[in-house]
């Protein structure tokens, strides 16, 4: 096999640009889902979550055209990401107060898994469609190389995210509008949506600013409803 064809090193440079574009989604994820860990399990969460969630795109990568032609499936994912990001803005300082390190490592990590794989049924179509162009001997390579490569983008990304989150706490509040952005725009383009809504750039926008709106108020309402508690205990 050659690997210096013109072919080849395009869908290299392709995969790269598509996974720095795309890691930084990933970046949020992880960087609020391991923000609330003791600083010494900061690295071992990031490190975790994008192995596993790497792990897992690999074998999503396989199955991803089928999968995104069955509806309702992106629906179901777009539901659960809505929740990831509603979780996400809650406080959690005091929640988890009693619950061991090691629990809260995990919990965070799974919490990094399960929302990459719900983002990445639709980047894995993008990595798919650049990998193709390289020929079918190359395909596997090429798609292992660019997960590869996105690894240290994302543990980098993940690091800055949460360093700017702890001077601005605002980022949170962006992020976990960012994955109801995503969720509205999955649900939009649902097979067993589509028939139903118009496909034009207004309507897309509709879902997807509906989603963010619906993380941003169900999660501060959430939130709020614990303060009082909160605020009477000190008292």
């Amino acid at each position: 096999m050659d690997f210096l064809t013109p072919e080849f090193l395009t869908a290299v440079f392709q995969i790269i640009l598509i996974d720095i574009l795309l890691g930084g989604d990933n970046a949020v994820v992880i960087a609020l889902a391991c923000r609330g860990l003791p600083a010494k399990q900061r690295m071992q969460g990031i490190i975790w979550g994008t192995a596993g969630a790497i792990i897992l795109r690999v074998i999503l990568i396989f199955f991803a055209m089928q999968l995104l032609a069955i509806p309702f499936l992106k629906l179901v994912g777009a539901i659960l990401l809505v929740w990831i990001g509603i979780k996400l803005l809650l406080p959690h300082d005091e929640d988890h107060a009693n619950i061991a390190a090691s629990d809260r490592l995990w919990a965070a990590v799974k919490t990094i898994i399960v929302a990459d794989f719900v983002m990445s049924l639709d980047n894995v179509i993008a990595i798919a469609g650049a990998a193709q162009k390289a020929g079918g001997d190359h395909q596997v390579a090429l798609v292992i190389f660019g997960l590869v490569i996105s690894i240290p983008i994302i543990v980098w990304g993940s690091q800055l995210v949460i360093k700017l989150m702890d001077r601005f706490p605002i980022i949170i509040t962006l992020g976990g509008m960012l994955l109801g952005w995503i969720a509205g725009h999955m649900a939009y383009t649902d097979p067993a949506i589509v028939p139903y809504v118009p496909q034009t750039d207004v309507m897309k926008y509709v879902f997807e600013i509906g989603g963010a709106l619906l993380v941003l108020a169900i999660g501060k309402a959430l939130a709020g409803r614990g303060k009082p508690a909160a605020d009477k205990a000190p008292s």
